[in-house]
């Protein structure tokens, strides 16, 4: 029921987009139909934002349109005539809709080449391989037009209320869509649990330059610009896939977070970084991300010649890219303490334990005392492994020799399908990670040492013990209660007799 102040409520919106699914859904694999339902939000949300504002400038300036489009121009986004979601759903009858949908997105593109430039050239809506032959495309795309005219969702500032209602919305319909896509979830989607745990512990600070180089859909991102507060910061990201990374962009804009699309670089990061100052590396004081498990053919061929030594400890074999991301997020951080580079990034556990190559590494990163903490986290949190998973944490600059563990893969709330990690949860990884200290059965910090004597090994099991002693049995009184449960019933059974002689039975 819509509420009666007339605003429309998160849990509307949520419920009006997914039912706009039904389109594509059972027909079209959702890690391709989410892009056709993200755009069209994109496209609905930026209209209904530019006619709110054309409605006010209207009300002030009255029939000077001159100036009302003078005015408009200097927004944070131009929408072209013709391109409004109003405009597109006039012509769902078209004989090819698809293409009228993919012009009216070059036309915005163009309008807005600092902030879009190239977001949607991966998103054809005039695709006969993923939408159909053209009578069918035409028909789905027409479900899809009207769904989103739904007078319910209508997304103007002035009726949301809240900005963020429609970044919200955007983040709902990311993680639906995780939740049905399997193993190709991972390429998009971090838990927002796991987003926000992230960037309390690496808690970036107003001023300083924060980058992902395996930028999903930007939800990380997203999560340590919000830790930030306020737009003091500068956002960097790369991403392989090209339709995620129009998702990170598209996402950026619409919650509204301080990012250039000319620092989200759509391009392969260990093979062909492209953040860069001059010949060399850009560097960064928060480098975070959650990059795709044990990588096959991440480009290990290549590694030992690379022409920005990131790969000097040692390269890691082909079939396990965990380690050259690692060794990429070390190397583009600030060097110097007063910039306190630091990394957070989410690890398989085998990134602890493996030997060869990568025990080499993980041995030259502990004795150059980067290693800050690992986090063992609960199993089934992410979409499309069950496997569990880590938190390493490094820091250019500790004040100590020692390396905190920490066992937070026990508590958890259970779902259906996927683990959650509740507020209490994060409150106690992060206040333990700060005070630094051990604690019984969940905390250990161990000196360098230590980890050197366990042929550093990083396996949590081995610095936190977890074990809790059974109660010993008391026998006697084990006994005594069996004795009474037997004269129990030899008094019930007795007395069931009695009765079945009276009956004659």
């Amino acid at each position: 029921m819509p509420n009666p102040n007339g605003q429309i409520s998160q849990d509307e919106i949520n419920g009006i987009l997914w039912k706009a699914c039904d389109t594509f859904r059972g027909t079209i694999d959702p890690s391709e139909y989410k892009n056709y339902i993200l755009v069209m939000l994109f496209v609905k949300y930026i209209s209904d934002v530019w006619q709110d504002h054309y409605d006010a400038l209207k009300q002030q300036h009255g029939d000077n349109e001159e100036l009302i489009r003078f005015k408009l121009r200097h927004e944070r986004f131009v929408l072209p005539p013709g391109c409004r979601f109003a405009d597109l759903y006039a012509q769902r009858n078209a004989a090819s809709l698809g293409e009228v949908i993919n012009k009216a997105l070059e036309h915005i593109e163009d309008a807005n080449k600092e902030k879009l430039e190239g977001v949607f050239r991966n998103i054809d809506f005039n695709s006969e391989a993923a939408l159909g032959r053209t009578r069918q495309r035409n028909e789905r795309l027409q479900h899809l037009l009207n769904d989103f005219a739904d007078p319910r969702l209508d997304l103007r500032p002035s009726r949301v209320g809240n900005l963020d209602i429609i970044g919200n919305a955007y983040e709902y319909l990311i993680g639906k869509f995780a939740a049905g896509a399997g193993k190709k979830a991972g390429e998009f989607y971090t838990p927002p649990e796991v987003s926000i745990l992230l960037a309390r512990l690496l808690n970036p600070q107003p001023g300083e330059r924060i980058c992902d180089p395996a930028c999903g859909s930007g939800s990380l991102l997203i999560k340590c610009a919000q830790q930030v507060g306020g737009d003091n910061y500068a956002l960097y990201a790369q991403e392989a896939n090209g339709a995620t990374w129009a998702l990170a962009v598209m996402n950026m804009f619409l919650h509204n977070v301080n990012a250039s699309r000319q620092n989200i670089h759509w391009t392969d990061t260990l093979r062909h970084p492209t953040l860069k100052e001059g010949d060399s590396l850009m560097r960064f004081n928060v480098v975070t991300a959650n990059p795709p498990f044990s990588l096959d053919k991440w480009g290990a061929g290549s590694a030992a010649a690379d022409p920005y030594r990131r790969f000097w400890r040692g390269v890691p074999p082909t079939s396990k890219g965990d380690y050259a991301f690692i060794s990429h997020m070390i190397e583009t951080t600030f060097t110097q303490p007063e910039q306190n580079g630091r990394v957070g990034v989410i690890v398989p556990h085998g990134v602890l334990f493996r030997g060869s190559s990568e025990g080499k590494i993980r041995q030259q990163l502990v004795d150059e005392n980067l290693l800050d903490a690992v986090i063992g986290l609960p199993p089934n949190l992410f979409y499309g492994t069950g496997i569990p998973a880590a938190i390493l944490l490094f820091k250019r600059h500790k004040a100590g020799r020692d390396v905190l563990f920490i066992e937070a893969s026990r508590e958890f709330e259970a779902g259906t399908n996927q683990n959650q990690l509740r507020k209490q949860d994060l409150d106690k990884i992060v206040t333990t990670y700060r005070a630094r200290r051990s604690v019984d059965k969940y905390a250990y910090r161990a000196e360098l040492a230590e980890i050197a004597a366990n042929d550093y090994n990083l396996n949590i099991p081995r610095y936190v013990d977890t074990f809790e002693e059974e109660e010993p049995v008391d026998l006697p009184a084990v006994q005594a209660e069996i004795d009474e449960l037997e004269t129990q019933l030899t008094a019930v059974g007795a007395k069931l007799r009695g009765f079945l002689q009276e009956l004659g039975l």
